[in-house]
């Protein structure tokens, strides 16, 4: 039978974020083990560091030790106390008394009896966890964990692994049928979603250290006020990258940010690099910069919506409107589309660990979720990130979200090509000649 903690997952996730990011291994259950000192240390004395976890009726406590019981003599603990989402914690020097069956004894302190089921403490050690004075502990469940790094050296090597792969198949890409040298994703999302923060993310990982070419702001008018074509040059050879990111004014409620109308000609190619938005009328086909036989080079191959992962439940409904509208527009043009959770990093209980594996995070999951329901995006085609925002050093974690992300993009952009009608294909190549 297998044994299972008490734990609730948000317990659970506060202590791992609470003792630096830790995966905890049920070692020892009291009421499946027995409550018995003997065979808790039987099972327990060779690994550390350990947390053991008290159920008592109203709140959670326990006992984090880096040593293992086997060398706990004399050395120093972290008694804490879980209430609500509120952590507690009170640092001692420890001994022990196996045989008497007191497994934790402070000096007066503490003493932790399992095999009477009961926990004493001294009047201040109460007051500095925050517990009602002169009432008794009951040990109505003890069970003991192995802690261990979330990030060990193995997991290290393998995202390291991974993150060579993906940048190979991403420096080896080629576009379907080589109908154009590269692709062209335009990023589009509420000011302050992280577009150019995405951009500048991609061209730190190829670069090989954090960059900062597009600029980047969280005020409310946001910062890109131009429509920029980013080319990236791979730091290994110096040769360009087989895409461009197009970055683009935010979407802003009512008349704010964007207009349709512009993305309906970014989306064709009639914008060039480097138009300045009017924030007073859209472009029309009589503007100086209009391109007005774009070639399919010159077109969109695929839109990612950015979305910041801590506010898109809050957007106003101005915002879901004109995405929505946007949205219908793109599918209008036949272009492949994904959503891009961005910020993820800095939601509350995510951990390093928890961005390996994103699938399996219920917050993050929850997110994505969130996105489906608002605008109607098939779960596969959410993607998560974690941008480079202030970091000053390279992270694969990081590097593989947006790789695998930058992956995702281009398979959408060659579903796009691959679905153009012939005969557009064989007219770009003759206005090319």
């Amino acid at each position: 039978m297998e044994v299972t903690t008490g734990l609730t997952w948000l317990q659970e996730k506060l202590l791992q974020n609470y003792f630096g990011g830790k995966k905890f291994s049920l070692l020892y259950k009291a009421s499946v083990h027995g409550f018995s000192g003997v065979e808790l240390f039987r099972k327990c004395c060779q690994e550390a560091p350990t947390m053991s976890v008290i159920y008592s009726r109203d709140y959670v406590m326990g006992v984090y030790a880096q040593k293992s019981y086997d060398e706990i003599d004399k050395c120093s603990i972290i008694l804490f106390v879980l209430q609500d989402t509120n952590i507690s914690k009170c640092e001692m020097s420890l001994q022990t008394a196996w045989k008497s069956g007191i497994i934790w004894s402070c000096q007066g302190k503490l003493s932790i009896n399992l095999e009477t089921k009961d926990v004493k403490m001294a009047s201040n050690i109460i007051e500095t966890l925050g517990l009602p004075k002169n009432d008794p502990i009951s040990i109505q469940e003890y069970e003991v964990f192995r802690c261990e790094d979330l990030l060990d050296k193995r997991k290290i090597q393998g995202i390291t692994m991974d993150r060579e792969s993906l940048l190979s198949t991403m420096r080896t890409y080629k576009p379907y049928g080589d109908l154009v040298p590269q692709v062209r994703i335009l990023l589009l999302g509420p000011i302050g979603a992280g577009k150019s923060s995405f951009f500048n993310s991609v061209k730190s990982v190829f670069r090989g250290h954090v960059t900062c070419q597009a600029l980047v702001g969280s005020d409310t008018s946001g910062i890109s006020k131009k429509y920029r074509t980013y080319s990236i040059k791979d730091e290994r050879d110096g040769n360009f990258l087989p895409f461009i990111l197009c970055d683009t004014l935010g979407l802003g409620e009512k008349e704010e940010g964007l207009y349709t109308e512009d993305v309906v000609c970014i989306l064709k190619g009639h914008i060039s690099d480097r138009y300045q938005f009017d924030s007073m009328k859209p472009i029309t086909s009589g503007h100086q910069n209009y391109i007005g036989y774009p070639l399919v080079k010159d077109r969109i191959h695929c839109v990612a919506f950015v979305f910041d992962a801590n506010s898109v439940e809050r957007l106003s409904p101005e915002i879901v409107v004109k995405i929505k509208s946007i949205r219908r527009e793109v599918i209008k043009c036949g272009i492949v589309h994904v959503a891009l959770l961005t910020h993820v990093d800095s939601m509350n209980l995510i951990t390093k660990g928890d961005l390996i594996e994103t699938d399996r995070c219920v917050p993050i999951k929850l997110k994505r979720e969130a996105v489906q329901r608002k605008f109607g995006f098939a779960l596969s085609d959410i993607l998560v990130v974690s941008n480079y925002t202030s970091e000053w050093e390279l992270d694969p974690v990081k590097d593989v979200l947006i790789l695998s992300a930058l992956r995702q993009m281009v398979w959408a952009a060659d579903d796009f090509l691959e679905d153009l009608p012939p005969k557009e294909r064989g007219s770009d190549v003759q206005r090319r000649k």
